[in-house]
Parts: C-alpha cells; structure tokens; sequence
C-alpha cells in the first residue's frame, strides 16, 4: 500500500477525553474515530488489526470443530422473556419496537437466540456435541462509556456456544475451548492470567476470565505464587481470619461522639484499631432497603451481596440520606444493627460474628456504642462472607498469601449447564429414546478490546510497538527525499520485493518532511522499518525494529534474509 493513497488521518495533540495510552493511540494513530460516546468508527488501520485478530480466533476455532455462524443483532424480546433475562439484563439492554409495536432488543449477548436456533434443528444424541461461533457487533447501553474500546457501547466479539448430552462432556468442551483461548491471545503477544470470575447475569456454575495484564485494567484480580489460584477479587472467597478473642463479653455503653461518623475518626476518638469496629452499608436493592455489617478495616464486595440476595447489578444503590434516617432513625454516619427499622434486611459478615466487644454506631445522631456482641446484641438474618479478598489475605486453595493486580478482562468462558435449554425446550432423545436438556457452555472473547489490550501491553512515548502477527502493516519502506530518483527507484524495488515475498509492506512515498515519516511510524507502531536516504545510490538502505531501534545498515541483497529472520523470532513463517 502506498502511503500516498493511504486514509490514515493521524493525530499530533492528544485527544481530551482519551484517558488510557490505548485510546490516546488508537485515535492520534487514525485507527478509529469517534462518532458519539461509546461508538467508535474503524479506520483502515485499526480495521486491519481487528481483522487480524479475527482471524486468529477462526483458526484457533477451525482447530477445536467449533463452526462460524451469523446470528442477527436484532433479538425479539419473546426469547428473552422465556428465559426471564429481558428484565434481569437491565439499562445495558437497548430496547426497541418495530412498527407494529413488536419488542427487540440489540443483542448484548447470545444464548438465548443460539439456542433456540438448535433447538428446532438437534433432536437426537446422535446430532450432538455442537460447537458453534459468531464474530459479531454487541450492543450494551453503558451508563458511562469509557476508555474507548475498553467500555463502549457497541464493539466487536467472538461469542461460541457448546451443545453437549451431559455435565461430563459440556465441562471437557469448556476446558477445549479454555485451551484454544490460552493460543489465542499467546498469539497475540499478550501476557495474561486465567482467574476464576462470577458467572453474573450470565447464569450456571463455574466461569473463569481471561484476564491482560495492565495496570491500567479495570479488573482487579488476586493470585497465589505458592500455588495455581487466581481469582477476580468479586469472586475471590475471603480467608480473613479475626484473631482470637476469648475476652468475656462486656456490658454493652452508648458512647457520644459528636461529629465523628467515619472508622478513621471513630479509631481517632476511641484509640482503637479500625479492625475493632463494625461497619454498616445501607443500600436499596431493588426497592427493598438492604443493611450490610463487615469489619471497619474491610471493603464490602457488593457482587457477594447481590449473589446472596438474587438480584443484578442494576439493582443496587446506595441508600438516600432520607432513606438511612427512615431505617436507622438517625443521620449517615451513626448506622448500627441494634433497634432498625422492620423492614430494613440486615445482612452480617461472619467476621463479624466471631468479633468480641466491638464498637458499632448506636442508630442515634452523636452516639456510637461500644463492647457490642453478635447474638446478644444483635442478629443478622443472613451471616455469609461479604468482603471483598484483598492482598495480604490467605490464599482459599493452599494458605499461601495473595497477591493483588490490574487487568483487562479480555476472554470469558461459562458452564451454563442447562439453564437455557430448559427455558427454551432444547432438548434431545437420548439412546434411550429418553428426552434429555442439553447442557449448554458460553464463551465470548472482546475482539475490540484485545486490540486494545494489546496496545496497553506495547507501548511507549512514541507511540504503538505492535507485534508482526497484528501489525496493520508488517514492514515500512521510507523514502527520505521522494525528489531523488536513486532514493526513489530503491525505494520501490524494495517495496515489490517484499510484496513478492508475502510480507504485507507500506511504501511511504509521501511528499513529506523526513521528520513527519519518522514520527508517523513511531506512532502507528509498524515492525519492520528499512529506510531508503543518502546510501541509496549504494543500494545501502537502513533497517530497524520498533520495538528495540536498533539500527543496522544493510545492502538491498541482505533484505530479505533480514525481514525472515525478524518473523522467525516471533515464531513466524513468511
């Protein structure tokens, strides 16, 4: 391709509403554009990554017997209802009616049509197992897009579903596509953590998260050395051991303390660790107010608490100030266990309940109690691990100590087991001639957001450092002085050479500064980089890779055996 007839509109000024390297880069790159917020347009460039990336996926799929398909993204609403996630799925879900006043949604997800389509085709064990997969735009209405790709409102994903006879096979299917994912993003040079995650509004057993590195990701992960564990840390079980008490229980004391309503304050005024404190978090949940005690010095995991009570994300707001005073009968900041209002659902971390004369807010403006105790004072309707893991924490697999990190969550992989064939009536007759529900598997990769993992990963101040296997471009030949003949017709026989050789090669012949050229291939991150100046007349022309710049000269003959060498080394073949 030459540069000249090349739409790459590339950016000198950072954009200001780009946040993380990857968005600053993707736009000054001229790899996408934005057209609202959360919707982004793929430019050339950026669309030849996103192919890419395609296209490993197809292979890797190809490989495991799992076969491509092209679902819809207009989703009739009665499919959802059967399964009961048009409600569940709440405002992520863009809602729509055609004009006979038929309810569709843009689909967020999958399942339920995939599985209405095998319904009506797969009806014997012998039909069975099935893998099939589709590379499609979502749609999820995000309260607040950001990150570019990384929290869009429409983007790019490989979604697959496994049809199996039972639990057995359906799990052997899912540890299958598990190790297809492991070669699709090593393919994409991408250093990443397999971690358990929380099967969500996505429903069956076990899930786990394919999760990039990046300390700019919005998921925290936790992770052992000691042993194989990791874990996002909303699904990570909490091994936080109080110490031993066996102090006797003393006599309850309402204490006034005015104007001090937080644990650091309240630590202040009584001189005590936070850890001897019980904190309450009020919140409504779907319209029912919901009280939640964990230790002063924890965080309160809120996707535990939703799991607990059986409601999705959209459902959880913090109480109103308004709405704190009805169930507590004082201000924010004084909440306590002891004395709520009927209808306020009091849920307890079990910490708290081995904890011994601990201080708790006294339900009473300026007052705070101490020496509270669980089961005389008070008691919760619910007693479960609320915290959210953290590092420091004992490892739940081995005891060993976790560790805390960022990431990116790039790739996901569900046991739905049979909760979509049952809603829907997809079943077959076993040899038996014995209906049975298929026992289904999930498994989606962000397309989009790997490319952008990927540049979060390969970066520096210059701009993108891609790998060969993504790059738009694998190799650039600069003409420094496009008015030198010699320069000139190097130039392009070096560009047709490396064509012939099936290397996928710019030839920047723009009638541009050198200085513009240079900068222009920093920024968009092309791997191999032969510069055709003043040595031309020599057909000596300079090499260098993006990522290290190191810089050799070499005559035009050295070329090729250069360019394969360099593809060698990411485990390439021209």
């Amino acid at each position: 391709m030459r540069m000249s007839k090349l739409y790459m509109p590339t950016l000198r000024e950072v954009p200001s509403e780009a946040e993380l390297p990857s968005h600053k880069l993707l736009l000054r790159a001229g790899m996408i554009k934005k057209l609202v917020s959360g919707v982004y347009t793929y430019l050339p460039m950026g669309y030849r990554v996103i192919r890419k990336i395609e296209n490993i996926v197809r292979e890797e799929m190809e490989k495991i017997d799992s076969q491509e398909v092209l679902m819809s993204a207009i989703l009739p609403a009665e499919l959802w209802q059967q399964t009961g996630r048009w409600e569940d799925f709440g405002p992520e879900m863009f809602k729509l009616h055609d004009r006979h006043g038929r309810e569709f949604c843009l689909g967020p997800t999958h399942e339920e049509v995939f599985t209405d389509t095998i319904r009506h085709d797969v009806k014997s064990y012998k039909q069975l197992p099935l893998s099939l997969y589709q590379i499609q735009t979502k749609y999820r209405d995000e309260k607040r897009p950001r990150f570019g790709l990384m929290r869009s409102r429409e983007f790019i994903m490989k979604d697959a579903y496994t049809f199996d006879v039972d639990e057995e096979n359906m799990v052997k299917a899912y540890y299958e596509m598990w190790k297809a994912y492991e070669e699709i993003f090593k393919r994409c040079s991408l250093d990443f953590r397999v971690v358990e995650g929380d099967s969500g509004a996505m429903g069956g057993s076990d899930s786990h998260e394919f999760t990039a590195m990046s300390e700019y990701g919005e998921s925290n992960i936790v992770y052992c050395d000691s042993c194989d564990y990791a874990a996002t840390d909303e699904k990570a079980k909490c091994v936080y051991e109080q110490k031993a008490d066996d102090a006797v229980a003393e006599e309850l004391e309402k204490v006034h303390t005015p104007d001090v309503r937080t644990i650091d304050e309240l630590s202040e005024f009584f001189g005590d660790s936070s850890s001897k404190f019980a904190k309450m978090v009020i919140y409504n949940v779907a319209g029912e107010i919901v009280a939640a005690m964990i230790p002063g010095d924890r965080e309160l995991n809120e996707i535990k608490l939703l799991n607990i009570l059986g409601a999705g994300e959209h459902e959880i707001q913090m109480a109103s100030e308004e709405e704190v005073k009805a169930a507590t009968g004082a201000e924010v900041g004084y909440a306590g266990p002891i004395g709520l209002a009927e209808n306020v659902k009091l849920l307890v971390d079990s910490r708290v309940a081995a904890m011994k004369n601990f201080y708790i807010g006294a339900n009473e403006t300026g007052y705070h109690c101490k020496n509270a105790n669980y089961g005389r004072d008070f008691e919760g309707e619910i007693v479960e691990d609320l915290l959210l893991a953290g590092e420091g924490d004992a490892c739940p697999s081995c005891g060993g100590t976790l560790k805390m990190d960022r990431g990116i969550e790039i790739g996901n992989i569900f046991q739905l087991g049979t909760k979509y064939s049952k809603a829907l009536g997809a079943t077959y007759l076993d040899e038996n001639g014995k209906e049975q529900d298929m026992v289904m598997g999930s498994h989606g990769i962000g397309v989009s957001r790997t490319m952008a993992a990927v540049i979060e990963q390969n970066y520096d101040e210059d701009g993108i450092i891609w790998p060969i296997a993504l790059a738009p471009y694998e190799a650039i030949v600069a003409i420094v002085n496009v008015k030198d003949e010699e320069q000139v017709k190097l130039g392009e026989e070096i560009y047709s050479e490396l064509k012939s050789m099936g290397v996928e090669v710019l030839l920047d012949d723009r009638k541009e500064r050198a200085g513009v050229k240079f900068k222009d291939m920093d920024l968009v991150g092309i791997p191999l980089r032969i510069t055709v100046g003043k040595r031309a007349p020599e057909g000596i022309v300079e090499f260098s890779n993006r990522r290290d710049r190191e810089k050799v000269e070499l005559e035009k003959s050295q070329l090729a055996d250069k360019v394969k060498s360099e593809f060698e080394a990411q485990g390439l073949t021209i």
